[in-house]
């Protein structure tokens, strides 16, 4: 009883390796610009927007959502607008809209959640991590394209 036992190679490309941030001694934490152990910073806030019209601009763009596997994220915040006022900032994860969970949400439907509303109650966490992982599937696919040619 011969029997072959082949194993096939699975090929992949992996997202290019990310060193860790370089470590911060204690007695320099406090004062150092990358470090920060201030929880308060990250912790849920409630934020309240009122628009006058639906069709007023909402002062900050998002990204991310349920189809590319990740929750939905501030991508950028217009300075003087009404958001910008509010404190909400890039990096900034939206929880919660109007009692409506964003954690699960698709791209499409939270810009409508968003858009449809004049007075939109927000639940937002300042989650820079989070945030950066939204771009690493267009950096891995990029590299895979540039590798390809």
């Amino acid at each position: 009883m011969n029997q072959d036992h082949r194993v096939e190679l699975v090929r992949a490309r992996l997202p290019p390796y990310e060193h860790p941030p370089p470590w911060v001694p204690p007695q320099q934490r406090e004062f150092h610009p990358d470090y920060n152990n201030d929880i308060r910073e990250f912790l849920p806030r409630e934020l309240i927007q009122q628009r006058m019209r639906a069709s007023e601009q909402l002062g900050f763009n998002i990204r991310g959502g349920q189809e590319h596997h990740c929750g939905i994220f501030v991508s950028k915040v217009m300075v003087n607008s009404e958001a910008d006022k509010l404190g909400l900032r890039e990096g900034d994860q939206i929880l919660m809209v109007n009692n409506r969970d964003f954690e699960n949400i698709d791209h499409a439907e939270a810009v409508k959640v968003l858009k449809m509303n004049t007075r939109i109650v927000m639940t937002v966490r300042f989650f820079p991590y989070g945030y950066d992982r939204t771009y690493d599937k267009c950096k891995f696919l990029a590299s895979n394209q540039q590798a390809e040619r």
